[in-house]
């Protein structure tokens, strides 16, 4: 998990957003998806404003967009279905529009997770500072094993773009319309990979922020996409469940036994996977 990239200020019409490193290339992506969606989406995402550097440091400046965090407590069924109408409008963007702005595929993708979570699983980590060391041990073996069978992607397309973090509080609702903000991790993707990603989020899962059911409806997703969603979200349960092991930085920010939450939830969705086959 990555630590702290930014600092936000907030003024009365705009947002300040300055990075503290360049290397991860943030500030450019987020540029170039804000500078995309005001020409193919506009309303969508905060407009940018201004990019510029200040003691070194990338610093992009942006319009600041009226609306409430979403994430305290589970969306409505209109919040459900408005925020998978802001999603289709962002998948929606032309692919020759994406591919003219030069943005490459987003921060841990659709061709590069699969593989990030495998060499993560390998790693041997204590777990004596679990609640249940056995429970999480039994769910870090069985990932082990199932991203050992896996075959991996193979020309995997890139059709359309995607924000990565919709973490609830990057999703700002007005009162009737769900607007996009932090896209210093996106680019280009596949829609059931995205909504994966959303919904298995450990801001979001537990705690059922999102209805699964009612935000892909919303999206619309064919029936290949929505194989995938079902496909990637093994891989980012697991991948959450790499991240709330100790020593990693979701152990310390989550309560208590939410490693071993997530434990039983990787048990019970890899084992229904093998009863399915």
């Amino acid at each position: 998990m990555r630590t702290y990239t930014h600092q936000v200020t907030f003024g009365s019409s705009r947002v300040r957003k300055r990075f503290i490193r360049w290397q991860d290339g943030e500030a450019d992506r987020e540029w170039m998806c804000l500078t995309l969606l005001d020409e193919q989406a506009p309303g969508l995402a905060p407009r940018p404003l201004e990019r510029t550097v200040e003691n070194g440091a990338p610093v992009i400046v942006m319009e600041r967009i009226q609306g409430t965090p979403l994430g305290i407590v589970p969306l409505t069924d209109a919040q459900n279905s408005e925020l998978g109408a802001s999603l289709r409008r962002l998948y929606d963007v032309p692919l020759w529009a994406i591919r003219e702005t030069g943005l490459e595929e987003r921060r841990l993708g659709p061709t590069s997770l699969e593989e990030h979570v495998r060499r993560a699983l390998k790693q041997e980590t204590s777990l004596s500072s679990c609640l249940d060391p056995g429970l999480v041990d039994a769910a870090v073996e069985l990932s082990r094993c199932f991203l050992g069978n896996a075959s991996g992607p193979s020309d995997v397309s890139l059709p359309v773009l995607g924000i990565a973090d919709l973490n609830p509080a990057n999703v700002l609702w007005d009162g009737s319309t769900c607007r996009l903000v932090d896209f210093e991790d996106g680019g280009r993707t596949r829609p059931g990979f995205e909504l994966a990603d959303h919904l298995e989020h450990i801001a979001v899962r537990p705690r059922q922020i999102y209805d699964a059911d009612l935000l892909c409806r919303a999206v619309g997703l064919a029936d290949i996409e929505q194989r995938e969603f079902l496909a990637y979200r093994k891989l980012w349960a697991m991948f959450w469940l790499h991240a709330l092991l100790p020593g990693n930085g979701a152990f310390l920010r989550n309560t208590r036994g939410s490693t071993e939450s997530q434990a039983h939830y990787v048990l019970d969705l890899l084992a229904n996977d093998s009863r399915d086959e």
